[in-house]
């Protein structure tokens, strides 16, 4: 059987499973590469899903976002080590989260360590995420939500150095992208990143003809069903753009991480990939998501009971996958149940785009596994 063939058997399986569609798009061993897709693209729209489907990629911006970072390190512009609050002043003096007293109100007190872009590119800056953190709900529910487009003055879970959490860390980034660079963040990924790749189907805000072929979002309710739901990303500014607010297509982003590959390609140098590519922390807790908001994330450990690696902007697996990838592979997610990897030692690379929450839904990620044996052929 080919791996056209067998790609396009496992995406019919899902689908008969019970998800409304997915597409896929996948660099073989080869070189060779590779679309499918299967579906239709939404419980309430039944047009057929197509390879050039657009999704909301979520987390998958994270990388783009750490690669612009990247090249403006290599300009000399920002340094990897430097303390970001001379550009970022909300996180100049920030305070660390100690608790709640009794009324409720939470306990803070400064931060000795600085946050830096390398803590900000490798999440160990303290900073979190609300539905990754029960501490953090609990934080803004007493405090109030911030107004859109402006960055949230959030506490830190621990001091700045000395521990991984997921969190809002490349949404700063892109805010530091912006300031260092004078442009706005859409228009900087657009002329250095989106341009010389010739990935024209990237963006934070889709065009017209773009929104005509989007995939719907859904949700799994609580007899185990997906339905279809309202979803839509604000427009910039939108504080969470550099973490999470792009939309593109499966093909599109293959053109993203085969530029890693291939060692940075048009918008990094060899040794800004390595980097990205070299642990930066370790251990069992690097890339889990508990579900502290379980209508948005499932709970996620993308090698439970082993040691995990994040280098900038990626997490590295240190041993070979069980679905094929090598030891060594880069790879990450976005909260829409969408996946990728990129693998160096074979050159391979997979990308897979489904719509529904909550992330990590234990169909989706088998789904993401037998399309990941079927690129190499397992």
């Amino acid at each position: 059987m080919s791996a056209q063939a067998r790609i396009e058997a496992a995406l019919a399986q899902a689908v008969a499973g019970g998800l409304p569609g997915l597409a896929v798009a996948a660099r073989l061993p080869g070189g060779e590469v590779l679309e499918a897709a299967a579906g239709v693209r939404g419980l309430d729209n039944a047009a057929p899903m197509t390879p050039d489907t657009v999704f909301w990629i979520a987390s998958f911006t994270k990388a783009i976002t750490t690669a612009a970072a990247l090249q403006l390190v290599e300009e000399g512009r920002v340094g990897l080590d430097e303390p970001v609050g001379g550009w970022l002043p909300t996180l100049a003096s920030p305070k660390l989260l100690k608790g709640f007293d009794g009324e409720g109100r939470p306990i803070l007190e400064p931060a000795r360590a600085p946050v830096t872009l390398r803590r900000l590119l490798t999440h160990t800056s303290g900073l979190g995420y609300e539905f990754c953190s029960e501490a953090l709900s609990r934080y803004v529910t007493a405090v109030g939500p911030y107004p859109r487009g402006v960055g949230p003055d959030s506490p830190l879970l621990f001091e700045p150095g000395s521990g991984w959490a997921y969190g809002i860390n490349t949404d700063w980034t892109g805010r530091l992208i912006e300031v260092v660079s004078g442009e706005g963040l859409d228009s900087y990924l657009q002329r250095r990143i989106f341009a010389p790749l010739g990935m024209s189907e990237t963006s934070f805000c889709p065009s017209e003809a773009q929104r005509g072929r989007r995939a719907s979002m859904h949700a799994r309710g609580g007899d185990g069903g997906l339905a279809a739901m309202a979803f839509e990303m604000p427009p910039p500014p939108h504080f969470g753009m550099g973490g999470g607010g792009l939309y593109s297509t499966a093909a599109d982003y293959l053109k993203f991480l085969s530029a890693i590959l291939a060692g940075g390609g048009p918008i990094l140098s060899a040794a800004s990939v390595a980097a990205m590519a070299t642990s930066e922390w370790e251990g069992e807790e690097v890339g889990v998501l508990p579900a502290a908001n379980p209508a948005l994330c499932a709970g996620f450990d993308p090698a439970p009971g082993k040691i995990k690696r994040w280098g900038l902007g990626f997490l590295i697996n240190p041993e070979p996958g069980p679905a094929g990838r090598s030891a060594g592979s880069l790879s990450w997610a976005g909260l829409g149940n969408c996946y990728y990897w990129a693998d160096p030692a074979t050159g391979a690379a997979g990308v897979f785009l489904a719509q529904h929450f909550p992330f990590a839904d234990p169909a989706t990620l088998a789904a993401f596994g037998a399309f990941e044996r079927a690129v190499y052929g397992a």
